[in-house]
């Protein structure tokens, strides 16, 4: 009896219960800050960034579209269902108005001082903020003006779907026909937009920033 008990204590002893492997290691997230920057009105223009991908209107790009935003956003921590809504009014730009040379990188410079930690349900709804109208903070008077359905369901546009406001942001600066990839034209086109220099400066800044995040190793 006594042999039974320590031959069952030998064979727990010979075969120990195997480890769970260990757990992968995340992926790193890129670090990422505004670097502040005063330019002079006209003085420059931001970096335009890493592109969206070509606009393919007789065949579906959203693969390529989805897979830019989420290269962009491990650089840039912006939410990359966001960044797909930037990405896509660039590319609608880049074939409706081609001398506009908008890039996503402006209109994320405008996102991050109107909403800094915006996040998107997956139909691209954004939460009300009580200040401005939109995650985008257009004014009632500009919305009007501009607006645009994004999808082209036929609905009216929502300037809480960020697809609907990146949209009609970009339709609102490439209106006046100035080409933004241009010093003077991306101050004209983003005065038009705010009057403020302070506030262009600072949208400056974000735009700069986000678009060399997007392009650094």
């Amino acid at each position: 009896m006594l042999t039974g008990i320590v031959l069952v204590v030998t064979i727990g002893v010979r075969n120990p219960v195997p480890a769970a492997p260990p757990q992968a290691a995340a992926a790193p997230v890129s670090s990422f800050s505004v670097q502040p920057q005063r330019p002079q009105s006209g003085g420059a223009a931001p970096r335009a960034g890493l592109a969206a991908p070509p606009d393919r209107p007789t065949e579906s790009d959203q693969a390529e579209l989805d897979a830019w935003a989420t290269r962009v956003a491990g650089k840039t921590q912006l939410p990359a269902r966001v960044l797909a809504a930037y990405g896509r009014a660039e590319m609608w730009m880049r074939r409706q108005k081609p001398a506009c040379h908008l890039s996503w990188a402006t209109l994320a410079g405008i996102g991050h001082l109107a909403t800094p930690s915006l996040t998107v349900s997956a139909a691209g709804d954004a939460p009300a903020t009580g200040t401005g109208l939109g995650p985008l903070h257009f004014t009632q008077a500009s919305w009007k003006k501009y607006a645009e359905r994004a999808n082209g369901d036929g609905k009216p546009a929502n300037p809480h779907n960020i697809d609907d406001a990146a949209f009609t942001a970009a339709r609102y600066l490439c209106s006046g026909g100035d080409d933004l990839g241009t010093p003077s034209g991306w101050w004209r086109a983003m005065l038009f937009y705010n009057a403020s220099v302070d506030y262009v400066q600072s949208v400056f800044s974000a735009a700069d920033s986000y678009a060399a995040a997007s392009v650094a190793p």
